[in-house]
């Protein structure tokens, strides 16, 4: 049978297509809040990193009301690191609404995106997102968009796609860019007659299928899924049934669905409805809730192996243990693993020493945003530098690769490619906008742009674009030059002074003040030349009774360059860790001791 009352939809994009904003209005036109509530920009980043980094994250669940059949929302991230978000929600839903930028048109994130979609039999309502912008081309975005689903081998059914176009923070649609409704009314209709209605199997034995988890303090561990067949009531007896291991009985103590920003409990639920339950505690991803008398198990959820790898371990400086309050191995793993349950796309290991454990992911992005949770979460710990997952493929060493699409000015071009010429780039495309600006895609191993970020922005005064996707494995490039500068190294543990820091600033880029606490081996700035130097930071001026023409002129100190996490991850080099508290990020060397870490330089260059 067809649940003619209930539609379930993800919305897709690439990052900054404007997902989480067009939510917001469908939220605050289904009037599902009062007249007089004072509701949030983005309401769906309710996480406090996404809100200030301005993108999703988390995949969430709400729900909305027209005309009497119930919506079921899946607002999904759009950056590619957090691609495993959208590749385990996809199978909750029957259809997808896919968000277009009525300027760039279809982009890296995307492709991905949209693939993924059509692989599991998806139809796609096209929304060209912000038509309002003064720039906005929505017939070209439009025909751009349908060579894509030809390219990514849609059927023919996909192909003939409905399309609407948009604009979220307006709240209005249509199904002409030149003649838009003063709501989302064009929208809706779209949804409720293309998106197919649930088809279920309501008097079978219930199945779910775990796609993402949650905890809360007072009811526990949250299991959402979609209820594949069936009915589950609060307090039934159920089946748990993990990968890979025979069933086990449970208990579901509560039921709740979606409606707006809230979970409604209820008695029962279901077939073809996205339901959250409590009490089955040691529930995780891809496992599957089935009938106790009769458990058969839901094919596990799939997501694409990681492909870059960190190392996470107890921090070893000279200050640790003074800033955070978690700094035990054991803490560190039982996090670490407990990130595993949440995010599939994630993968922790433990390696030879007991106090470090190797995280692999999607890329800098993705193990950022870990750092990121555990540093407010008030751990203390240190993280090496990123580096690439290799394969070994008949024989043959392979990497990962990236397509990357990079806009600048033309004024930059020149430097564009000599960047990218030394990270073993190969050009795929180039073309010229209306605006003047040049658009580069490059086929580029990931180790390449590890760190490249930065590099891109410093080249491009702050002006260039990038975005990547994954490419697949290919055979190992060579070596590939990242970093150009060394570092500017405290030679002892001290405090910095003005006067030591303004010799050291001569040598090149500080990213510390005067007044600082630094240890010896701490890297205090980045050195002109590709080398690193020792400085001596903590130097004081010798005061006597003496006096001459100038000597009391006030020291001149640049303003130190502010390095966040992002930037910390980038700069790192293979002998470099990052120290991470609730309160600093400290780069620094692995061997500390100057002596140490010159005899283990001279060793490793006459090897």
């Amino acid at each position: 049978m067809q649940r003619t009352d209930l539609r379930n939809i993800a919305i897709i994009a690439h990052v900054d297509h404007g997902k989480t904003t067009l939510v917001d209005a469908m939220l605050k036109q289904s009037r599902i809040f009062r007249d007089n509530q004072q509701v949030a920009e983005r309401v769906m980043d309710s996480n406090a990193i996404e809100r200030e980094r301005g993108i999703t994250i988390m995949a969430k669940n709400t729900a909305v009301e027209y005309n009497g059949v119930r919506i079921n929302i899946v607002d999904t991230p759009g950056h590619a690191d957090f691609g495993g978000e959208v590749e385990r929600v996809l199978n909750m839903v029957d259809g997808v609404l896919l968000l277009v930028d009525a300027v760039e048109g279809p982009m890296p994130q995307t492709k991905f995106v949209l693939r993924k979609a059509l692989e599991q039999g998806h139809r796609a309502i096209v929304v060209v997102n912000k038509v309002d912008r003064p720039s906005a081309r929505p017939n070209y975005v439009v025909n751009e968009t349908f060579d894509l689903f030809i390219d990514l081998g849609a059927t023919e059914e996909q192909a003939e796609f409905p399309i609407v176009y948009a604009s979220g923070i307006a709240g209005t649609a249509g199904h002409d860019p030149h003649a838009m409704q003063d709501s989302l009314t064009p929208l809706f209709e779209t949804i409720l007659q293309y998106v197919p209605a649930p088809d279920v199997d309501a008097h079978g034995p219930p199945q779910l299928l775990v796609t993402s988890t949650m905890y809360d303090d007072y009811k526990g561990k949250i299991i959402i899924g979609r209820l594949n067949s069936g009915t589950i009531r609060k307090g039934q007896a159920v089946a748990h049934i993990a990968a890979g291991k025979d069933p086990k009985p449970a208990k579901v103590v509560q039921v709740f669905t979606h409606y707006g920003m809230e979970r409604v409990e209820v008695d029962e639920i279901t077939a073809g409805d996205i339901v959250a339950m409590t009490g089955i505690n040691d529930a995780g991803i891809g496992d599957t809730i089935a009938d106790k008398d009769n458990p058969v198990a839901l094919p596990p959820i799939k997501v694409e192996e990681p492909t870059v790898q960190m190392t996470f371990g107890v921090n070893t400086s000279p200050f640790s243990g003074r800033e955070g309050k978690l700094v035990t191995s054991r803490k560190i793993r039982e996090r670490l693993y407990g990130e595993t349950e949440r995010d599939v796309a994630l993968k922790v290991e433990d390696t030879d020493n007991a106090d470090t454990f190797r995280v692999s992911g999607r890329g800098e992005l993705h193990l950022a945003i870990l750092i990121e949770n555990m540093r407010r979460e008030g751990y203390e710990f240190q993280v090496s530098k990123a580096e690439v997952i290799y394969k070994d493929i008949d024989g043959t060493r392979h990497e990962p690769y990236e397509l990357v699409e990079i806009e600048v000015d033309s004024d930059y071009q020149g430097s564009v490619v000599e960047l990218m010429g030394l990270r073993r780039g190969t050009m795929r495309d180039m073309s010229v906008s209306d605006s003047g600006s040049v658009q580069f895609v490059y086929h580029v191993p990931t180790r390449g742009l590890l760190g490249f970020r930065q590099q891109l922005l410093t080249a491009t005064r702050g002006t260039g674009i990038m975005n990547s996707l994954f490419a697949g494995y290919q055979p190992y490039a060579g070596d590939v030059q990242t970093r150009q500068f060394g570092s500017l190294i405290a030679w002892e543990q001290g405090v910095t002074s003005s006067y030591g820091l303004s010799s050291a600033q001569e040598r090149g880029q500080l990213f510390v003040g005067s007044g600082v606490d630094v240890y010896e081996g701490m890297i205090i700035g980045q050195h002109i030349r590709d080398e690193d130097l020792e400085v001596n930071a903590c130097k004081k001026k010798q005061l006597t009774n003496m006096r001459s023409s100038g000597a009391d002129d006030a020291l001149r100190l640049d303003v130190p360059r502010n390095m966040s996490l992002d930037d910390c991850i980038e700069y790192l080099a293979d002998d470099e860790l990052l120290e991470v508290t609730p309160l600093h990020f400290r780069l620094r060397k692995r061997i500390l001791n100057t002596d140490e870490r010159r005899r283990d330089r001279k060793w490793a260059k006459n090897r």
